[in-house]
């Protein structure tokens, strides 16, 4: 029977069967919506997988880990904006970060990422004095222990090298200190020293031969941190395999649930 519309026209009602299927797909869309948009609160705020595509963390990190990070813990970036939310803790030394790159003009020129997001080791905090001699890391004028979990040995060909990128400390270095002069030409492991300024830090990976960090590209704005690295749960041969589909083949199983120190 037609329903009678307020103008006296009948108006033809809709199929019981058509009205079911109109509310089921409603109810499953915003079902699945809501799904959506708690998982983008979630990555945006709280966890976000990353991966190690490099080499410059090892041994703590190897390239084909895949790490859930803690992006609520030092204030969670919030998205399209310079700004973010309040922080559980600051950034302490020893922490390993993940952060945004400072603009790195030699890998525009390339035509790469020039603010790629990186993870590295903090290793100098706001009022901090830092420095290297004959490779090893000084803090305040004491001796930091030297790469994680591995004996570092001096690289003869790198050590004394000198790098255009390095020319940023010769405007910041300390021309005088108690712990002596920066060297006129700042070299891959002679440099500094350097007070960390404030809402700055001082990152370097923990393979300290094999890591582009804070020696090359300056100190990181506390701004662009974006979060604590907690634990591996993927990992898998990605630099030294002649197997296929190594992500299949050779994944570490030992290294599934490894938490990050």
């Amino acid at each position: 029977m037609a329903t009678p519309s307020k103008t006296g026209r009948a108006q033809k009602a809709r199929p019981v069967s058509q009205r079911s299927w109109l509310a089921s797909f409603w109810e499953n869309f915003k079902s699945i919506a809501g799904a959506i948009a708690i998982f983008l609160l979630l990555r945006a705020f709280v966890v976000e997988a990353y991966r190690i595509p490099s080499g410059s963390m090892i041994p703590t990190l190897l390239v084909g880990d895949w790490l859930f990070v803690n992006k609520a813990i030092f204030g969670a970036h919030i998205p399209f904006t310079r700004s973010s939310l309040p922080a559980f803790r600051e950034p302490r030394r020893g922490d390993v970060v993940v952060f945004v790159s400072p603009y790195q003009a030699d890998e525009d020129s390339l035509g790469h990422d020039p603010t790629p997001t990186l993870v590295k080791r903090l290793v100098g905090t706001p009022g901090d004095t830092i420095y290297m001699r004959n490779g090893l890391l000084y803090l305040n004028g004491i001796a930091q222990r030297q790469g994680y979990g591995i004996k570092t040995q001096v690289d003869p060909a790198i050590a004394n090298s000198v790098d255009p990128l390095f020319d940023w400390q010769k405007k910041v270095a300390l021309k005088s200190s108690r712990f002596g002069p920066a060297p006129a030409q700042p070299t891959h492991d002679n440099w500094g020293p350097l007070v960390v300024p404030q809402r700055r830090l001082f990152m370097m990976g923990d393979s300290r031969y094999n890591s582009k960090d804070s020696r090359y590209w300056g100190f990181v704005p506390r701004e662009n941190v974006r979060g604590k690295p907690l634990f591996v749960y993927y990992s898998y041969n990605a630099d030294d395999s002649d197997r296929p589909l190594p992500f299949i083949t050779d994944i570490r199983w030992k290294r599934i649930g490894h938490w990050i120190r």
